[in-house]
């Protein structure tokens, strides 16, 4: 089976917006590759004309530090996400969540723009992006803008953005400062590949006492259509001492406002409902522990 007829690197944005344009609606964006090439393989992508390769595209494979925001280009492995001392200290949840993506081989050559573009509910990359308030930078409809994240999401697997037209650039986040941190967990069950139950993402920041949680972010997935934040669990956590009783509380809020479905590949919605609690519980304490040290070493990066 012939999986694409044309392959082709270019060196450029606009070599690359140029190529598609060629190709009226026959070429595909294609990074790492592990998800569009078994989408290929299985059918549910037909064989394409071209696929156009923007790993070697200056920009889109790496990352640039501008103050207290790093941009992260799209074509940055997961790898690479995993060995910045940068985002483990400042950014640990986007390291933690990117250590458990596949195995090393897959972590080598998939990239964080790829999981984002999936708009996979699931996506380990995508739910601490939206726990980090992370923007997005997109060549949509022929105009280059930055968006927040959400605004990528259309619906399971449904991007706003068109993969035979346009192009995620890079994302930008604010990497934590003073008194704040994040961490991610996932539950897994493995089935060939390691596929995710749930996740967790958290960014907490605390009071100067260190004891109150002024603000939070927390993004549990896949539980809605797309990847989005917990509002109803933020909401239980601002302005309450980050003591059992709150983390209880944000955990009363989530079994109100959640609405995990069963699925046949995960689990029934029962259970994905406890764990979601399980997940706060080693989540929120995690972070703020984090916040009040100032120290964040990631956890579980790398496991097999």
């Amino acid at each position: 089976m012939t999986l694409w007829k044309h392959y082709h690197t270019p060196s450029t944005l606009d070599e690359a917006l140029a190529l598609l344009a060629s190709y009226d609606g026959r070429a595909r964006i294609v990074a790492g590759g592990t998800d569009l090439l078994l989408d290929i393989r299985h059918g549910h992508v037909p064989p394409q004309e071209a696929l156009i390769d923007v790993t070697c595209i200056d920009g889109l494979n790496t990352m640039r530090l501008d103050g207290d925001t790093l941009l992260i280009g799209a074509g940055v492995t997961h790898s690479q996400i995993v060995g910045s001392d940068t985002l483990a200290s400042r950014a640990t949840c986007l390291v933690e969540s990117c250590g458990v993506v596949g195995g090393p081989q897959v972590r080598n050559v998939g990239t964080l723009g790829g999981n984002v573009a999936h708009a996979l509910p699931a996506g380990d990359g995508t739910t601490s992006l939206v726990a980090l308030d992370a923007e997005v930078e997109v060549v949509h409809q022929g105009e280059r803008r930055w968006l927040p994240i959400g605004e990528l999401f259309l619906g399971p697997g449904v991007s706003l953005l068109d993969p035979t037209r346009d192009i995620l650039v890079q994302f930008r986040v604010r990497l934590c400062g003073p008194r704040e941190a994040t961490a991610f967990k996932r539950i897994m069950r493995p089935q060939g590949v390691a596929l995710p139950i749930l996740g967790c993402a958290a960014w907490l920041r605390l009071d100067e006492a260190g004891e109150r949680c002024e603000d939070a972010r927390v993004c549990i997935g896949p539980v809605a259509k797309v990847p989005a934040r917990a509002t109803a669990v933020e909401e239980a956590l601002r302005g309450a001492p980050v003591d059992e009783a709150a983390i209880e509380r944000a955990v009363g809020a989530a079994h109100e406002s959640l609405s995990p479905r069963t699925s046949k590949y995960r689990a029934t919605a029962e259970y994905r409902q406890e764990m979601a609690d399980v997940l706060l519980r080693r989540v929120l304490p995690l972070a703020a522990e984090r916040a009040r040290t100032g120290q964040a070493v990631p956890e579980g990066v790398g496991m097999e």
